[in-house]
C-alpha cells in the first residue's frame, strides 16, 4: 500500500516508520527545507529510542520518502494522514492553523477516484468533520474522500514500542470504506479494534489523556495532604494502586505533568466542554492541581536552599525524550532565575532544546557530576535512569552544601538521611 503522512513529528514520523518497515511505501511530507534534509540522512529530528535505527533502516530500502511537495506523494497514496500539531494558542484554544492548511494543500493534489484522508492530529469535537468540509470545497471536482478519524496514544520515549504495541486501534468513520482500508493497514499490529464514528473517535483520545492527567494531579493532591501530616505517599498510593479497580500505573506524585499532549488537551476539553455548556468543574481541577504542584515544589526550594547557587538534573518532561514542551522543570527554572539564583543544568537528552530557550541566562553541564561543582543544593526535575544509580557519596563530596530537592521521588529518604543530606522530595518526610 501506499500512504502519506503530512507532518513529522513524534506522531507521524514514528508511525511513518513502522508502516514503512512492515512493507508499505511511506511519504512524509514536511513544510521546512533544512529539516527534510536531515530527515533523508537519517537525522530524527528528535530523540526517541529506536526511531533513528528505524529510519535508517526504511529509508535506505527505499519505502520511506521525504518531500515538501504534495504533487509527489498525494495523487498516489490510498491514506493520507494529517499528523501536524494543533498547540493551545494564546486564548487558550486549540491552533487549528496548520491542520486547515495542510488540508487545503492536500485537497488541491488529490487524483480522479477515491482518498481516504485520516486525521491523527488531536483535534476538538467536530473538527474532523471540518476538514472533510474543507477539502470537498476545494479538491478537484473528479476527485473523492472518505474521511476517517484514527487517533494515536502514543508516550513520547516509548513512541516505537507504543506504535508496535498498541492496546487499541480506534477507527472512527462513518465509511465503510476507510474502515476497510484502515484495518488492512493496521493488520499487522495487534491491539483491540474500535470501530465508532468521528466524535467518539475524537472524544477517545482527549478522554484518556484527561484520565491520566487526573491520576497525576491525583496523586499529588495526596501528596499535599501528607506534607500537611506527616503521612507517607508512597505507603498511601502503593495501597490505593493495589486495588485491581483503580491500578498504580501515572498515580505517582511529582512536579506535576507536562508534555505536547496532557496539558493541551486538558485545556482543549475544559474549551470544548465550556462551549457546549458542560461543566467542567473537575477538569478545570485537575488543571489547578498541576499547576500548583509545581509552585509548591518552587516554594520548597526557595525557602529551604541554603545558598543561591543550584545545580539542576532533568529537563525534558518525562524521561527518555528531549521534549520541554510544558515541561514543569522550565517554569521552576524561570521562577528561580528571576528570583536571583545561579543555575548549572544536566539532561542527558533535551539539553539543546533548554538551551534554545534560556541561552545564557543559565549555565550547561556536559555531565551530572560536573553541574554539581560549587552548588550549594541538587534539584531533580526528571528522573532518567542514571541519576537513580549515581555514587551518593560523590555528590555530596562535589555538593558546596549536601541538599537535595528530589521532584520524583527517586532516593531512599531514609538512605539520603544516613549518608548526611538534607532531603526534600514529594509527599514523604
Amino acid at each position: 500500500m501506499t500512504i502519506t503522512f503530512v507532518g513529522h513529528g513524534y506522531v507521524g514520523l514514528v508511525t511513518a516508520c513502522v508502516f514503512a518497515d512492515f512493507g508499505n511505501k511511506v511519504w512524509v511530507i514536511g513544510r521546512n527545507k533544512e529539516k527534510i534534509a536531515k530527515l533523508k540522512k537519517g537525522d530524527p529530528l528528535i530523540y526517541e529510542p529506536g526511531l533513528k535505527e528505524l529510519l535508517d533502516k526504511n529509508f535506505k530500502a527505499g519505502r520511506l520518502l521525504f518531500t515538501l511537495d504534495y504533487d509527489k506523494a498525494v495523487p498516489n497514496s490510498g491514506i493520507v494522514f494529517i499528523t501536524v500539531g494543533t498547540p493551545i494558542d494564546k486564548n487558550g484554544e486549540s491552533d487549528l492553523s496548520s491542520v486547515l492548511d495542510v488540508s487545503k494543500k492536500i485537497a488541491k493534489h488529490l487524483k480522479n477516484g477515491q482518498t481516504v484522508v485520516a486525521c491523527k492530529s488531536t483535534v476538538p469535537l467536530g473538527v474532523t468533520r471540518k476538514i472533510e468540509e474543507l477539502i470537498n470545497k476545494n479538491k478537484p471536482e473528479k476527485a473523492k474522500i472518505v474521511i476517517a478519524s484514527c487517533p494515536e496514544f502514543l508516550r513520547e520515549g516509548t513512541a516505537v514500542f507504543d506504535t508496535l504495541n498498541p492496546d487499541r486501534v480506534v477507527i472512527g468513520s462513518d465509511s465503510q470504506k476507510a474502515i476497510a482500508l484502515l484495518l488492512e493497514l493496521h493488520k499487522p499490529l495487534n491491539g483491540k479494534r474500535v470501530i465508532t464514528n468521528l466524535a467518539s473517535a475524537e472524544l477517545i483520545k482527549y478522554s484518556a489523556n484527561a484520565v491520566l492527567a487526573n491520576k497525576v494531579s491525583f496523586a499529588n493532591l495526596i501528596a499535599f495532604y501528607c506534607e500537611k501530616t506527616g503521612a507517607d505517599v508512597e505507603a498511601v498510593l502503593n495501597a490505593v494502586g493495589l486495588d485491581k479497580r483503580i491500578g498504580r500505573i501515572f498515580l505517582y506524585p511529582g512536579i506535576g505533568y507536562g508534555g505536547s499532549c496532557l496539558p493541551k488537551d486538558v485545556i482543549a476539553l475544559i474549551k470544548t466542554g465550556d462551549k457546549l455548556d458542560v461543566d467542567t468543574t473537575l477538569l478545570k481541577s485537575i488543571d489547578k492541581i498541576n499547576q500548583q504542584t509545581r509552585k509548591n515544589f518552587l516554594k520548597k526550594i526557595v525557602a529551604n536552599a541554603r545558598g543561591k547557587k543550584i545545580a539542576v538534573w532533568g529537563l525534558s518532561f518525562k524521561p527518555n525524550t528531549d521534549d520541554i514542551r510544558e515541561a514543569p522543570s522550565v517554569y521552576i527554572l524561570q521562577e528561580l532565575i528571576d528570583k536571583g539564583f545561579k543555575i548549572t543544568v544536566y539532561d542527558p537528552a533535551a539539553m539543546k532544546n533548554i538551551k534554545n530557550f534560556f541561552e545564557d541566562e543559565i549555565e550547561y553541564a556536559p555531565g551530572p557530576y560536573e553541574a554539581l561543582s560549587g552548588a550549594d543544593a541538587l534539584c531533580i526535575f526528571t528522573e532518567w535512569n542514571e541519576f537513580k544509580e549515581i555514587d551518593l557519596n560523590k555528590v555530596k563530596s562535589l555538593l558546596e552544601k549536601p541538599v537535595v530537592f528530589d521532584g520524583r521521588n527517586i532516593y531512599d529518604p531514609k538512605k539520603m538521611r544516613e549518608l548526611g543530606f538534607t532531603y526534600f522530595s514529594v509527599g514523604r518526610n
